[in-house]
C-alpha cells in the first residue's frame, strides 16, 4: 500500500484541520498514514525566530484567524480559540504521540489533543489534561506518560526533528512521499495523489 506521512505539531492551526480530515480521505485514497509528531521550535529558532511567525508578524496572524475560521466552518470543526497563549507548549503531547505509534493510539490521540486546543479551550502543556484526554481514548496514563518520558522517547523525537529538518520541513501541517515534500492542509489531496502515483 502507498504511504503518506503526516508531519504535524500541536502548536500549529492548519494541522488540526488535517488531523480531523487525513483518516477518512487517506483510506478512500487506498493511502497508508503514518502519523508524524515533531517541534517547530528548533526549525523557527534556526529561522532567528523566537515565536510563531503569526505573532511575528500581526497582519499574517490577524488573516490567519479569520482564514482558519472559515476552514474550520467549511470542514464542519468547532473552534473555540485557546484561553491561553499562542501557541501552547506541545512538547508533553509530541512526546506522548510518539510514545503510542508502537500501541496504534497516536492517530486517536493526536485528534483528541487537537480537539482540547482549538475546540474546547483546554491547556494541552497540562499533564492533568493530557492524562484526561489518555483516559478518553482508553489509555492507561501511567504507562503512556511512563513511555513517553523515557530518555529513548525523548531522544526520538529530536530524532524526528532532526528528521524533518532533514527533509526541508519548515512548517505543519507537511506530507512527504520519500523525498516529495507537500506543506499545507490544503495540498494533502494532492500529496494523496502523488503517493498513488
Amino acid at each position: 500500500m502507498p504511504r503518506i506521512d503526516f508531519w504535524f505539531e500541536f502548536a500549529s492551526t492548519y494541522s488540526y484541520v488535517t488531523a480531523m480530515r487525513i483518516a477518512r480521505l487517506a483510506a478512500d485514497a487506498g493511502v497508508a498514514v503514518r502519523w508524524r509528531p515533531f517541534l517547530l521550535g528548533p526549525i523557527f529558532k534556526e529561522l532567528g525566530w523566537n515565536d510563531s511567525p503569526f505573532n511575528i508578524y500581526p497582519a499574517k496572524g490577524r488573516y490567519m484567524w479569520r482564514d482558519f475560521s472559515r476552514v474550520c466552518d467549511e470542514e464542519g470543526l468547532p473552534l473555540r480559540l485557546p484561553p491561553v497563549r499562542f501557541p501552547q507548549n506541545g512538547v508533553k503531547a509530541a512526546r506522548l504521540a510518539l510514545a503510542g505509534e508502537t500501541s496504534g493510539w497516536t492517530a486517536d490521540f493526536t485528534r483528541a489533543v487537537f480537539v482540547a486546543n482549538y475546540a474546547e479551550q483546554r491547556d494541552i502543556s497540562d499533564d492533568e489534561t493530557l492524562r484526561a484526554i489518555l483516559t478518553e481514548i482508553d489509555v492507561d496514563p501511567d504507562a503512556a506518560f511512563e513511555a513517553a518520558n523515557a530518555a529513548a522517547n525523548k531522544e526520538a523525537l529530536f530524532a524526528q526533528v532532526d528528521e524533518a529538518k532533514a527533509l526541508g520541513i519548515f512548517g505543519a501541517p507537511t506530507f512527504t512521499v520519500g523525498d516529495e515534500l507537500f506543506w499545507g492542509n490544503d495540498r494533502l489531496e494532492a500529496a494523496l495523489r502523488w503517493a498513488k502515483g
